[in-house]
């Protein structure tokens, strides 16, 4: 059940010793959402945000986020949430509330190529994923190495062929990236774990110039964890522009500590798909039958697409075949030569004589 605005300013009132709530008003509730939101305002025209988890997994998942966000605080070029109080929540372990973080949410699809804010995304990406992995190990959160989440993934496509609503085409698609371990040879990174446009918020110096875009904050870390980085590139691989997916690349890169590895964004391409599959699953768990039918619809189209674009010069986009390494030939070692020696080698110009 829903929890009203009113409660939930209540909820804000009392984590926050002085916080007197004048108004609140909270964004439409989706299927399957694990958080309850509102946005209050007290008398002083400060404003807030609650955050009330609907699960007892839910709060577990924000209580470690919790302990991870008040390591990063200080260590990322651009803010993230802080929370200034807390209140239990019967049944979900409790409820933050944090200062409102001003900005925009990204819209990827429409998000310009070029320098300005595709760039700054680029960079602030690479400031994630150049953070310390024992940052998130001492917060609790999730470590996996390549093969281990590599793994992971594939026991999570075994379920989900269980349920007999994924498409045969799209099973063997996924199965045959995932069992070719040419893919998955990347460097465990801190990531994000669950980066949309939602998640990024931009504000601009000129409002008609995307150019004087900058990345202000990332919000929603509950999936946080060491991992592939080619996780937080999924919903732009699926969103964006490719010249604009190009811009973050080659943005990113440039601050990366570590060169990104060359299949990244050919598993951000396997990780926007299979985030229909967990969609799917996550659908299938609540008992939601009208979420399931339209999730397994997209499926259905998803399948159509990949076969279509195969068949047509837009292969490049969905294709999930490593991508090939070019390597130079190594050149041959030259030859050194002693000068006390030199009178003592033979002349090549000509045949020698006298050998035979």
């Amino acid at each position: 059940m829903d929890r009203s605005p009113s409660f939930l300013a209540a909820l804000a009132s009392a984590a926050v010793p002085g916080l007197d709530p004048v108004s609140v008003e909270a964004p439409p509730s989706l299927p399957g959402q694990s958080f309850d939101i509102a946005f209050v305002e007290d008398d002083e025209h400060r404003r807030w945000v609650v955050r009330a988890p609907r699960t007892e997994m839910a709060g577990a998942e924000m209580d470690r986020s919790v302990a991870l966000l008040a390591l990063l605080a200080r260590r990322l070029p651009f803010a993230v949430p802080a929370p200034k109080g807390f209140v239990a929540v019967e049944g979900c372990g409790r409820a933050a509330v944090y200062p409102y973080l001003p900005g925009h949410p990204l819209e990827l699809a429409s998000l310009p190529a070029g320098p300005g804010l595709a760039a700054e995304l680029g960079r602030a990406l690479g400031a994630v994923h150049n953070l310390d992995p024992a940052l998130f190990e001492e917060a609790g959160l999730p470590t996996y190495d390549a093969d281990a989440y590599r793994t992971r993934r594939l026991a999570e496509l075994d379920r989900a062929a269980e349920t007999g609503r994924v498409p045969t085409a799209l099973l063997t698609r996924w199965e045959g990236a995932l069992e070719d371990v040419a893919l998955w040879r990347f460097a465990a990174t801190p990531t994000h774990g669950d980066l949309t446009g939602e998640e990024v918020l931009a504000v601009f110096g000129d409002e008609r110039d995307s150019a004087s875009g900058r990345v202000k904050a990332m919000t929603g870390w509950e999936d946080a964890k060491v991992a592939d980085p080619a996780d937080d590139f999924a919903a732009l691989v699926a969103e964006a522009s490719p010249d604009a997916v190009e811009t973050v690349l080659e943005a990113y890169a440039h601050v990366r500590v570590e060169r990104p590895d060359p299949n990244l964004l050919v598993r951000a391409r396997l990780g926007s798909e299979l985030a229909l599959l967990a969609r799917l699953m996550d659908a299938l768990g609540r008992k939601d039958v009208p979420a399931v039918e339209v999730l397994s619809t997209q499926l259905r189209r998803l399948d159509d697409a990949v076969h279509a674009a195969e068949a047509e010069d837009d292969y490049r986009r969905t294709s999930l075949a490593p991508v090939a390494v070019r390597t130079r030939p190594t050149p041959p070692p030259a030859l050194v030569v002693d000068d006390d020696d030199e009178e003592e080698l033979p002349d090549v110009s000509e045949p020698r004589r006298g050998l035979g």
